[in-house]
């Protein structure tokens, strides 16, 4: 039989029960997940940054903030994950920032050639472009979280290059506007030749140079079909991590905090992890027989030519805009 007292004491524990369960409910709604498309597998240096990226927000939210990675263009590919993202298909995502390009040229300026020539002067390019990338992502609602580059990019040949006339004739792998240029501006042969198609257009001689990253040659054994890699450092093209400005702006303070400090983490830890892609690749070619050559002082004359057209051209086509990074670029 229940007594009165025994009644007020089952009563507490339903209060207590009751109240427990509104703060579990409450927790569970505070939780968010953000889903992360990105372009490249789990293998790649930029995809083991962003899942370092994702469990540093984890930690430094106590969980109440997510992140999924999508990697290898298992969500959206690489081409549309930009666009998702600024639709909120979802909330953040990774793309190569120079595919913007043709929606505006600021996109574009750390894919000149030879304007940035090493890691130093393409973080510098960085700090001088990075608040124009800012205001042309927050005209689309997006918002630049951090970047991080790729190897920078040296020419492949199957002899030694010591000054740009050694292009000359040659034909010469192109597998966008900019490099085609380049190789028409060292009197080379433009041939439009994608990555798995190198090891074929080489050996069947339809290629002869190229122009690309320490990760590319030894991804497609390019000791197989050339002797000398050229370390132009000629550019270091990078990735960005976006986010969705709404997204963002619905977090918490503590959450938004914690994604800056992650991304601030990130980007550090990127540009160095870059460095060690750029020096074990390079070995790997040095490991299977490929001459890594020092440019010759005729041949960084020659190319630095090239480059100064190749950032003329690009900043006419960025306006004002162009100028005034490129001024600040030269101040630093």
């Amino acid at each position: 039989m229940l007594t009165t007292r025994s009644l007020a004491k089952a009563g507490m524990h339903l209060a207590a029960a009751a109240a427990f369960g509104v703060a579990g409910l409450t927790a569970a709604a505070a939780e968010t997940k953000w889903d992360m498309p990105t372009p490249y597998g789990d293998g790649n240096f930029h995809t083991q940054n962003i899942a370092a990226f994702a469990k540093d927000v984890s930690n430094k939210t106590g969980g109440s903030l997510n992140i999924q990675i999508h990697s290898a263009g298992s969500l959206f590919k690489h081409p549309e994950i930009k666009n998702a993202v600024r639709k909120g298909l979802a909330p953040i995502g990774e793309l190569l920032v120079s595919r913007l390009a043709n929606e505006d040229a600021v996109f574009g300026v750390d894919s000149v050639p030879f304007l940035a020539s090493s890691y130093d002067k393409a973080w510098n390019l960085y700090q001088a472009s990075k608040p124009a990338l800012e205001e042309k992502l927050a005209e689309q609602g997006l918002q630049l979280l951090y970047t991080v580059p790729w190897p920078p990019q040296g020419i492949y040949a199957k002899k030694e290059v010591t000054k740009a006339d050694d292009l000359k004739g040659l034909k010469f792998r192109a597998y966008n506007a900019a490099t085609e240029r380049l190789a028409l501006l060292a009197d080379a042969v433009p041939t439009q030749i994608e990555v798995p198609d190198i090891p074929t257009a080489f050996s069947t001689g339809r290629v002869e140079a190229m122009i690309t990253s320490p990760s590319t040659g030894a991804n497609s054994k390019a000791w197989d079909f050339l002797t000398h890699y050229h370390d132009t450092q000629a550019w270091l093209p990078k990735n960005m991590v976006i986010v969705n400005k709404g997204a963002f702006d619905g977090l918490s303070d503590a959450e938004k905090a914690a994604v800056l400090e992650a991304a601030a983490a990130a980007e550090t830890r990127g540009w160095e992890s870059s460095k060690a892609e750029t020096k074990s690749k390079t070995a790997i070619l040095v490991e299977n027989g490929i001459t890594v050559v020092e440019p010759s002082a005729q041949l960084l004359q020659d190319l630095a030519a090239i480059g100064e057209t190749m950032a003329a051209d690009w900043q006419e086509k960025a306006g004002d805009t162009g100028t005034a990074i490129l001024d600040a670029y030269k101040a630093n």
